[in-house]
């Protein structure tokens, strides 16, 4: 039987008891019964406080480890972000080393527009000199031909 339940039995005896005559705050009750609930009671306390003992135990316990795991959560936690901050960052560096690399490309690109647009200008200059060369032996020889044509 339960330790409540023991006390109940003898609050009850007590109420339920004859009173004395002439002491009303005195009542009559069989001893041994009393004396029997009373070991009950001796033997349920090493029981209940045991219990209590374990519960407070398991409590402890269910403390702990919640705690262990709230640590180990935080510590998940910063981990992951460390892990994205990281990741931001290695984007910003990629990001950084893109838009240099095309910067690059356009400065080099510019350079090589140039640089062919200038070779092209030197072989026309080149074209255009040995045309107007020809065109001038073309005309002395067409001129010495129709200087022939009139001493003839």
């Amino acid at each position: 039987m339960k330790m409540e339940d023991l006390v109940n039995e003898l609050q009850e005896m007590v109420n339920d008891a004859k009173g004395m005559p002439f002491a009303n705050d005195k009542v009559l009750l069989n001893r041994d019964t009393v004396l029997d609930i009373l070991d009950e009671i001796e033997d349920a306390v090493p029981t209940e406080v045991r219990q209590a003992k374990n519960i407070v135990n398991d409590r402890n316990q269910i403390l702990s480890q919640a705690k262990k795991e709230a640590e180990e959560i935080i510590k998940q936690a910063e981990e992951r972000r460390k892990a994205m901050i990281e990741q931001h960052e290695i984007t910003k560096q990629a990001k950084s080393q893109a838009l240099e690399i095309l910067n690059d490309a356009k400065t080099k690109a510019t350079g090589v527009k140039k640089a062919a647009n200038q070779y092209v200008d030197d072989m026309m200059k080149m074209v255009e000199s040995s045309l107007s060369n020809q065109y001038n032996e073309i005309k002395k020889t067409r001129q010495s031909i129709l200087n022939t044509q009139k001493k003839s």
